[in-house]
């Protein structure tokens, strides 16, 4: 499958959010119920936010057909070289095609001094889970997190790099 990866540009933005929507609903269906998803992804992914991630992190996203397929969301460098992955979301069928890794890849390759990734995925979020494992992460930790009033269960991983 052909496909570009590039840092993400203001033009993005709304594409960007309907990837996290549609990926957020379709992974999160069963886990957490919609009106938790909802308030969640209004809150950590309106115009504002956007734009601060945009000027304060690092944004990659993927386009097939000039369309915007995916994302991925570093945070900077910090002194250790550690670095938080706050997101990698693809569009359901584009899934298990590469493209996730590519995004991560692209991180790796531009954040300079990285040392380890962190990240926070759900627990029942078996596709993120088994992407993440099968990439090198590791569960260092399991913790309960309030989203929006919901209490999930999280995986904190580490993938040295």
């Amino acid at each position: 499958m052909e496909y570009t990866i590039r840092k993400m540009e203001e033009r993005d933005v709304n594409p960007v959010q309907e990837v996290a929507k549609k990926s957020w609903n379709t992974t999160y269906e069963k886990i957490i119920p919609l009106e938790i998803q909802e308030r969640f992804l209004d809150t950590a992914y309106n115009d504002e936010m956007m734009i601060k991630r945009l000027n304060g992190s690092y944004l990659y996203v993927a386009e097939k057909d000039q369309q915007i397929v995916g994302f991925a969301n570093f945070s900077t460098v910090k002194e250790e070289g550690e670095v938080e992955l706050g997101a990698i979301y693809l569009y359901p069928e584009y899934q298990g095609k590469g493209i996730g890794t590519a995004l991560l890849h692209e991180g790796i390759k531009n954040l300079k001094g990285v040392k380890s990734i962190y990240i926070n995925v759900e627990k029942e979020n078996s596709i993120g889970t088994n992407f993440y494992q099968a990439k090198g992460f590791e569960v260092i930790s399991e913790f309960d997190d309030n989203l929006e009033g919901h209490i999930t269960k999280m995986f904190r991983m580490v993938l040295s790099v």
